[in-house]
């Protein structure tokens, strides 16, 4: 498997770690009973880290498709090259870091590491559009 493709395993992972936390804290403000319910009714008010954490999940959810989509065209038109893989790397470190500094609160820097998110994006555009 291509570094590449492993960045992409990593972040599947990091995805369903960002399932999981939200799922575990709104669990502790709802109590087991409500979580395994129906929740026909509404439950208590969402807790800031909770929502924070619901809030970062949504985030990654939001480029993770394009991601996937791009590492994968790069490996299927064999176009791996230092920039998808710095690229990647850019893209994992960064949603990686993004899920703590959000559950913080950490302003400005989360939006900075979301850029740096986006900049590995972009490297990954640019390598299987423009560079050959």
């Amino acid at each position: 498997m291509t570094p590449e493709l492993t960045m992409l395993a990593c972040t599947l992972v990091l995805a369903l770690v960002q399932i999981l936390l939200p799922a575990l804290f709104r669990t502790r403000e709802t109590g087991t009973a409500y979580n395994v319910s129906a929740r026909d009714g509404e439950g208590p008010p969402v807790g800031k880290i909770t929502g924070r954490l619901q809030r970062a999940q949504a985030n990654l959810f939001e480029t993770l498709p394009l991601f996937a989509a791009a590492v994968l065209i790069a490996h299927v038109t064999a176009q791996e090259s230092a920039l998808t893989l710095y690229g990647a790397a850019l893209y994992l470190a960064a949603r990686a870091l993004y899920l703590p500094l959000y559950a913080f609160g950490v302003p400005v820097v989360r939006t900075l590491v979301w850029c740096v998110s986006i900049a590995g994006l972009l490297m990954l555009f640019w390598a299987i559009l423009f560079a050959s």
